[in-house]
């Protein structure tokens, strides 16, 4: 497909600073990967020269795959397409002299970071869970806004603030003495060295000719500043961002990033990319009248050739219940109508819960949908716990199994044991099992520590034996009892109900592993290794199953479903309190809602649909919810809402009445 002319615009200014506003469907992956191809192929710059940053895994893989198929392998060689987290321990793996820090340095992940500060906040917060996260995040906003512990300090002002700032001192230093570093410092630790030491930012300046940037509107303080050092004074780069889509301020995203480019580049290039290469007219109208509503440092307006298109559909069910019931039968009705498939719909929700009662319903309608963005079962803390266990129990040298395990639950192994026992494995030259069962282990651990360990390994040798010669099943069920995991879920969950939940999902996990050891008519029975293997390569392959085509109803929060399209779209919970969200109408922050909207309404290829419903439980109360304000907000000459709908004419009742039979007819001959 040619390029439209704002397109081809972005592609060739190479000149200089250059900001694409690339609204929703305008193509600007294809802008992103066409430009890299011209920089190598018509402008001469090698593509190890070139680096493209955005924000997850998923699309730094695609478009390094779209680049390689637009140029070619050969000359796609040396890219750099990577997330911005990648790039900066990158840039650490590099310069780790220049920090101070060991080249073997381990990363910390958000549990472990909990279960840092939790050690560390013992007597001051002792262990309160809302204290803990509240932590946590304000850890988290510090780094991504470039503030160290001797800064917070000084400012600090009220005693929270300084409790606050003495804990984030010392769990700095611990990471330190530990040679870790948690997520926030790969941004945080490059941006600052690139500040402070002129050498090293030539060195990367020359090494990274040209920069591009997609997504830019979710850029938080700590990565503008990195690219403003990599891009330097020569200013070399293209960022790729759309302020209406910005709705990750919560986890620090500023929009206002897209303006400070103009202060801080006063010769930015601006391109606007305003063609909408995805949806009908009247939904990208509906989406422009409602994104108005919103004060913009920069002005744009999408058009669509793709012809005018389908009224909006407000939907107004009596409760949350009937909602979900409304939803599936118009669903199943337009895809009798319109003969289309189950993976042409999705249904939007702005929360989680929400997605509950669509799936009962799915389900007991046999109607195939699949969950996006949600967690996936194997990335459940408790499941990955169990498997941990299985892993051990076939192979007592897999590390790895063994330090997630060994002390969980409780066993009153801490970490400075295991650290004693990791360095005797290390001089030993064995795995930390092997160290543990070893017959000098005294002479590094002593008291309950040694006793400890000992009646672990104990313990796992013979249920290992139990398990490969015996009973597999009663092995894991006796294993899973006498660890008391469901005691140790109940007191460490954040409520009872969480702790339920991770149960039920513990007898879902021992259910399949039950059928794969006992096998059936059509499946021989496994040995517990094979049992294992099978698991992990499941979760492997879950992990693959975006990239594969299947017929289901797609199912995901609002949030999710950013830079992906579907022909219809059944946005669900158009309330007051849900969209906009309370705490969001709490804290002043409707234009983020609106921006989620906007996104949401930008989904859809074809068709749209609204509901909302007239009672909703919420906290063990009924209550009676507003229609959003947003559903106000769009021009009313687009929308049908059901009980102001005009009925059809006898014509019209006629015309669908022959579509449907004729449809019947197609199903019913497909079946022979």
């Amino acid at each position: 497909m040619k390029l439209n002319d704002g397109q081809n615009q972005a592609v060739k200014y190479i000149s200089g600073p250059c900001l694409v506003l690339a609204g929703a469907g305008s193509g600007k992956t294809r802008v992103i990967t066409n430009k890299i191809a011209y920089l190598v192929q018509e402008c001469g710059i090698p593509a190890r020269q070139i680096a493209a940053v955005t924000f997850t895994n998923k699309a730094a893989r695609e478009m390094k795959e779209r680049v390689s198929q637009t140029m070619g392998k050969k000359d796609a060689r040396g890219l750099k397409v990577s997330t911005f987290h990648t790039m900066g321990l990158n840039i650490i793996k590099s310069e780790f002299r220049s920090l101070g820090i060991k080249a073997g340095f381990s990363l910390f992940d958000d549990k472990d970071t909990m279960a840092l500060l939790k050690d560390l906040t013992e007597d001051s917060l002792d262990g309160d869970k809302e204290q803990l996260s509240l932590l946590q995040s304000c850890i988290s906003n510090w780094k991504n806004d470039l503030i160290l512990p001797e800064q917070l300090q000084k400012r600090a002002l009220s005693p929270g603030e300084v409790e606050f700032a003495k804990i984030y001192h010392e769990y700095q230093t611990h990471l330190r003495a530990y040679n870790a570093l948690d997520f926030d410092d790969l941004i945080l630790m490059p941006t600052l060295l690139l500040q402070n030491n002129e050498n090293v930012r030539q060195k990367w300046q020359n090494k990274i000719k040209y920069l591009l940037v997609d997504e830019y509107q979710d850029t938080n303080t700590s990565q503008y500043e990195l690219v403003r050092l990599l891009v330097g004074e020569r200013a070399r780069f293209t960022v790729v961002g759309d302020d209406d889509q910005s709705i990750y301020s919560w986890r620090g995203a500023r929009p206002q990033n897209l303006a400070l480019l103009q202060q801080d580049f006063p010769n930015l290039k601006l391109v606007k990319l305003e063609q909408n290469y995805r949806s009908s007219g009247r939904i990208l109208h509906t989406a422009n009248i409602l994104i108005q509503n919103n004060p913009h440092v920069f002005e744009k307006r999408l058009f669509s050739e793709l012809g005018y298109g389908e009224p909006l559909k407000v939907i107004i069910a009596k409760n949350e219940e009937h909602e979900a019931e409304r939803v599936v039968a118009e669903l199943l009705a337009h895809k009798f109508m319109q003969n289309t498939q189950f993976k042409d719909y999705a249904i939007l929700y702005r929360g989680n819960h929400q997605s509950r009662l669509f799936e009962k319903i799915l389900m007991s309608n046999r109607i195939p949908y699949k969950i996006n963005g949600g967690m996936s079962f194997f990335g459940r803390t408790e499941v990955k716990d169990l498997l941990a266990y299985m892993r051990l129990l076939v192979n007592q040298d897999d590390d790895n199994a063994l330090l997630r395990v060994i002390n969980t639950p409780t066993r009153g192994i801490g970490r400075v044991t295991l650290e004693k026992l990791g360095s005797f494995a290390n001089q030993l030259g064995c795995s930390i099992f092997e160290a543990a069962c070893h017959p000098q282990l005294h002479s590094v651990l002593a008291g309950k520590a040694q006793q400890n360990i000992e009646a672990f390994s104990r313990w796992i040798v013979e249920a290992s034996d139990n398990a490969v010669r015996g009973d597999g099943i009663a092995t894991i069920r006796e294993m899973i009892k006498a660890m008391q995991y469901e005691e140790w879920l109940y007191e460490s969950s954040t409520s009872p109900k969480a702790a339920e939940m991770a149960m039920a999902n513990i007898s879902t996990l021992f259910g399949w592993i039950s059928d794969m050891l006992e096998g059936n008519e059509l499946d021989p029975p496994m040995t517990l290794q094979e049992v294992v293997n099978r698991l992990i390569l499941r979760d492997m392959m879950e992990r693959n199953e975006d990239a594969e085509e299947s017929d289901q109803v797609q199912l995901m929060t609002l949030h999710a479903s950013k830079g992906l399209e579907f022909p219809y779209v059944f946005m669900v919970g158009m309330e007051e309190g849900l969209l906009p969200h309370q705490s969001s109408i709490d804290e002043n922050n409707i234009e983020e809602e609106r921006r989620l909207t906007y996104v949401g309404i930008t989904r859809a290829q074809k068709e749209l649909f609204f509901t909302l419903s007239k009672e909703r439980r919420q906290f063990g109360e009924v209550i009676q919810p507003e229609p959003s304000r947003f559903l106000y907000e769009l021009p009313q000459d687009d929308v049908v809402w059901e009980h102001k709908k005009v009925k059809d004419s006898a014509e019209v009742r006629q015309q669908k009445g022959q579509t449907g039979i004729a449809n019947l007819r197609n199903i019913l001959s497909n079946r022979k």
